[in-house]
């Protein structure tokens, strides 16, 4: 399996919800589009948000493990 190069990773573990998707929302914006946005996170409300904040965004997850914490996220800019 190839392994998914991010262009930024955003170390989110320890916040508290809603802070990790607040700061990915600032992140995002950091990147180029087409560029992945990785992120860490330890909050189980990211599980909901992140893939809720992709379809309401248009951004794209590429990936995600969410077998247990850290949960790990890989976004796509696509716009």
């Amino acid at each position: 399996m190839q392994e998914i190069q991010a262009s930024r990773i955003l170390d989110a573990k320890g916040l508290p919800c809603p802070l990790p998707i607040l700061k990915v929302k600032r992140e995002i914006t950091a990147i180029e589009v087409g560029e992945i946005l990785a992120v860490w996170t330890t909050d189980p409300g990211s599980l909901n948000d992140f893939p809720a904040w992709a379809r309401a965004t248009g951004h794209e997850i590429v990936k995600a493990d969410v077998g247990s914490a850290p949960y790990r996220f890989w976004l796509r800019r696509t716009h």
